[in-house]
């Protein structure tokens, strides 16, 4: 959400610009302008991409903005959890929690149930690859389509000035001198929106959804590990340094303070109890 909040913020500021200058915001609009650049764009990328692409594009900007980055310190608890549970009572023990908990990461209820269905490690490990391995795909396709975007909408502005200067030289004999003005001014509009709409929206969000892919990426990678781990019976030292490993320094400080914090927790609950 706050993706597209900026998005409103930079086209916001632009016509505020224009306005603050002197100019009128209805001399910025020109239907010729927004079908030659956006008409083009969108011909240029069902030429570039198959339709079956193309009709994920909704799709794609929900994710863009609306996914929500995930909490890595807080997935490695809930694995610390996992473990602990499995220990107690085996895999078997976590059947009635993944059947009851609706919200769960399908990711992690899909590695979760097969290792509770007796599944291979190294076939949990597989599958779960392969359905990372195409997710990536699937988000760097999304994020080609507005690369392309990006790079072809400004050469869509530049051909439609260059047929409204062409339209206007061509009339030059019989215009007046305010006439001439206006077309020019509405000549430079398609290079406005081609301009405009690469680095406000298609560069932006092909940006974003390739950092929202290296998230997900993260994510996974460190949900596949976990679940590897807890088959193989580690500990939860093991587990957690393992893990820790996915996270950068400051992450890694904080899961430190945080695992510290909860265990002196625990300790003085015991204390108090046994006294």
């Amino acid at each position: 959400m706050s993706g597209l909040i900026f998005l409103i913020l930079g086209f916001g500021a632009l016509i505020l610009g224009f306005i603050g200058e002197g100019g009128h915001a209805t001399a910025l609009i020109s239907w010729t302008s927004f079908v030659i650049v956006f008409g083009g764009t969108f011909g240029s990328l069902g030429t570039s991409f198959t339709l079956k692409q193309l009709k994920n594009i909704g799709s794609i900007l929900r994710v863009a903005f609306t996914r929500k980055s995930t909490d890595l310190i807080e997935l490695i608890f809930y694995f610390d959890h996992v473990l602990h549970k499995v220990r107690k009572d085996g895999f078997l023990g976590l059947e009635e929690e993944l059947q009851e908990d609706e919200n769960m990461n399908p990711f992690i209820k899909k590695g979760l149930q097969s290792a509770v269905d007796g599944v291979k490690p190294e076939d949990i490990r597989n599958m779960l690859e392969i359905e990372a391995a195409m997710s990536s795909k699937r988000h760097k396709t999304g994020a080609s389509i507005f690369d392309s975007a990006g790079g072809t909408a400004p050469t869509m502005g530049i051909v439609g000035t260059v047929l409204g200067l062409v339209h206007v030289l061509g009339g030059l004999a019989k215009a007046d001198m305010n006439a001439l003005g206006g077309s020019i001014s509405a000549a430079f509009l398609a290079t406005l929106y081609g301009l405009g709409s690469a680095n406000l929206i298609f560069l932006p969000i092909a940006t974003r959804l390739k950092n929202l892919a290296k998230d997900e990426q993260l994510e996974k990678f460190i949900i596949i590990e976990a679940i590897s781990l807890i088959q193989d019976n580690v500990s939860p030292t093991t587990l957690r340094d393992t893990l820790k490993g996915f996270l950068n320094t400051k992450d890694q400080n904080k899961l430190e303070n945080r695992y510290f914090g909860t265990q002196n927790s625990e300790l003085n609950k015991e204390e108090q109890q046994s006294a």
